[in-house]
């Protein structure tokens, strides 16, 4: 089969369809070959470019109305959390209630009252400001997940946690307001995963309130390890083991340092995704562990 032909002016580009045609560089049926990726409705890219979420942000911007602003998690990856999406995620768009715009396959599209104050340039596009990003997603999001992206979004400086605090006591009492408090209020610049927010924010709401990013030091006052969350009265540690647990040495490494752990007097519980599908048991798991240590004293 022959390759497509790829006028020079589209390699690495995304763009509208109907443009192409009518500019006669492509025909209707050539944009259908497989050199173009459709990204939406009427909108394309060369296929060399990569699928990544930084394209089909390019994509929605030929498709949105000029009112139009990204917001929700695609702002706070234009922001510089690009952890908060992945390939699943949609593009968010914010438009007034009153545009007549949507729906497009491939977007979230929001109809948001937002004043000029809300909105600020980043890469050249029109998305929310970091402080409302963060507060549009704790109060959209289940606590557990808006808890994980405020983490995310305080570990990477997008946003300060005395400006969300002063951000949230500040704003009026829309839908979801009390849970954006609650997850401000949760939320903690320590985490150093969302897989890790997840785990404190379920055993917190349990009352169970662990100390992230803990230093171990031995009786001797050297450094033996930090561990993801801890009880440290109870000398009991929490510990998340993601997927790169299981890289080449990293078993080893993992020994060792459990093991250093154990001979400094401390308590160690693996948790893994699957535990996190069954809070309700991994909280009695903790629970009873604590119990355990507290009466072993």
């Amino acid at each position: 089969m022959p390759r497509a032909h790829v006028p020079d002016v589209l390699r690495g580009r995304v763009f509208r369809g109907r443009d192409a045609v009518a500019a006669g560089l492509l025909t209707p049926d050539a944009l259908r070959s497989s050199a173009w990726r459709r990204l939406y409705r009427g909108i394309y890219a060369d296929a060399e470019l990569p699928d990544t979420f930084g394209v089909r942000i390019r994509g929605a911007g030929l498709v949105v109305p000029a009112a139009a602003v990204f917001s929700g998690r695609t702002a706070a990856y234009l922001h510089g959390a690009t952890e908060l999406v992945d390939v699943r995620t949609p593009v968010e768009v914010s438009i007034p209630a009153d545009a007549r715009f949507g729906p497009v396959a491939g977007l979230h599209v929001r109809r948001l009252v937002l004043t000029t104050s809300d909105v600020v340039v980043v890469r050249s596009r029109r998305c929310t400001t970091s402080i409302r990003t963060a507060l549009d997603i704790a109060r959209a999001e289940p606590l557990v997940e808006g808890v994980a992206a405020l983490d995310v979004l305080l570990s990477r400086g997008v946003v300060g946690h005395p400006q969300l605090r002063a951000a949230v006591t500040a704003q009026p009492t829309p839908r979801g307001a009390r849970r954006a408090e609650q997850a401000v209020e949760l939320a903690d610049v320590r985490a150093e995963s969302p897989q890790e927010s997840r785990l404190r924010v379920v055993l917190t709401l349990a009352g169970l309130a662990a100390v992230p990013q803990h230093t171990v030091r031995d009786q001797d006052g050297r450094f033996v390890a930090r561990v993801d969350l801890a009880f440290p009265e109870h000398r009991v540690a929490v510990e998340y083991d993601g997927a790169w647990h299981g890289e080449p040495g990293q078993l080893g490494r993992d020994r060792r340092r459990l093991n250093a752990l154990v001979a400094a007097g401390w308590t160690v519980l693996h948790v893994t995704a699957a535990d996190l599908r069954h809070p309700a048991e991994l909280v009695t798991r903790v629970r009873t562990l604590l119990r355990r240590t507290t009466a072993g004293k």
